[in-house]
C-alpha cells in the first residue's frame, strides 16, 4: 500500500498546504476560513492519532 493513501498522510498535505499560504495578502474573511480549516484539521489529526486518546480524557469525565 502506498503511504501517500493514509488519511494521517493526506490530513499532514492539506495542514500543510494551508500553512504555507500567505495570509497577509488574503482579505479578513479569507484568513478567517484559512484559520478556521488549519485548526479543524489539527484537531482531527489528534484524533486520529492513537496514541492520544490512550493517556488522556476524550469526553472530559473526571
Amino acid at each position: 500500500m502506498d503511504p501517500r493513501d493514509t488519511p494521517g498522510y493526506r490530513l499532514h498535505r492539506a495542514l500543510s498546504s494551508l500553512t504555507s499560504i500567505d495570509v497577509d495578502q488574503l482579505e479578513p474573511a479569507d484568513r478567517e476560513r484559512i484559520s478556521t480549516a488549519t485548526t479543524l484539521l489539527e484537531q482531527v489529526g489528534f484524533l486520529t492519532q492513537p496514541n492520544t486518546t490512550r493517556d488522556c480524557d476524550v469526553h472530559g469525565e473526571s
